[in-house]
């Protein structure tokens, strides 16, 4: 039997070195795109696919994610003196958004351990995972696009789309018979092959529906890329045991943890908001 996904698992322990200086004091999921910190809009999304509850797992220094999403009556009443109803009820509702736990993973030990800490929140059910690093505007939340892959399928899912075979060597691949296909049976992922190696470029972009199976896998998987555990290395294990589908995703997707990346989702997301794309559009217009 198939079981509905409830639970949600957001790693969000790195140290965001690709954007020093800005993450020296700030948690990189802390970053606004626009307005609204990119772990919000994460949130957002798993919240949109009908799952209630989430648990980030943070490290040191990450005290601020705790604090956006919890409270701030001091906040919340000085924008009830000043009559400020909109800003009020935003953010009322951050504090709403969904049951959040946090657990720290005191080593950065790589993706696999930190997915390994949620075992305890998971249990014996299948889970979703979300990277903090990729955003993705969909008219279709991502992560509920994969549930209903593994609502039909079963096993476990993840989230692809194609990068480019200049682009193969910064992501995990998949290796498959049936690369054009929109759903396709893993045989084996590859991080962050050189293009010569590379067997497609469908890679993994950071949303996973996983089977719980996954944690005695983690348990046993030996640090690989970086000295790191690797997730891609525990799911290569996982996919000799059961199926793991690779789905092509609809949406846009950013990489946000790139400078560059993190520019185009700041650009798009401005020009897709009313109150501010025509002034916007007209000041993009204007440069030289």
């Amino acid at each position: 039997m198939v079981m509905k996904i409830k639970k949600a698992v957001i790693p969000a322990a790195g140290m965001g070195t690709r954007f020093l200086p800005a993450t020296k004091a700030m948690p990189k999921e802390m970053l606004p795109i626009v307005d609204i910190p990119t772990l919000q809009l994460v949130v957002e999304e798993i919240v949109a696919a009908g799952i209630e509850d989430i648990l980030i797992i943070t490290g040191r220094g990450k005290s601020a994610i705790e604090d956006h999403f919890d409270r701030s009556i001091e906040l919340e009443k000085l924008l009830e003196e000043k009559g400020k109803v909109e800003e009020l009820a935003d953010i009322k509702n951050i504090s709403s958004l969904a049951n959040i736990y946090y657990i720290r993973q005191k080593e950065p030990l790589g993706l696999g351990h930190a997915v390994l800490c949620a075992r305890q929140f998971v249990g014996n059910e299948p889970f979703a995972v979300l990277l903090g690093d990729d955003i993705v505007h969909a008219d279709l939340p991502v992560i509920g696009q994969l549930a209903s892959i593994y609502t039909e399928r079963g096993g476990t899912v993840v989230g692809c789309q194609r990068v480019g075979w200049e682009n193969v060597h910064k992501y995990g691949v998949v290796d498959t018979d049936d690369p054009e296909a929109s759903v396709v049976r893993v045989k084996r992922l590859t991080e962050k092959p050189d293009r010569s190696e590379a067997s497609s470029d469908l890679a993994v972009l950071g949303r996973y529906i996983i089977d719980p199976k996954i944690f005695d896998i983690i348990e046993k998987t030996k640090p690989g890329a970086g000295g790191e555990i690797q997730l891609t290395d525990a799911l290569n294990t996982l996919a000799s045991l059961q199926q793991v589908w690779a789905y092509t995703f609809e949406g846009r997707r950013y990489d946000v943890g790139d400078r560059l990346g993190f520019l185009e989702a700041t650009v798009e997301y401005a020009l897709r908001r009313d109150d501010l794309s025509e002034k916007f559009r007209s000041f993009l217009s204007s440069l030289k």
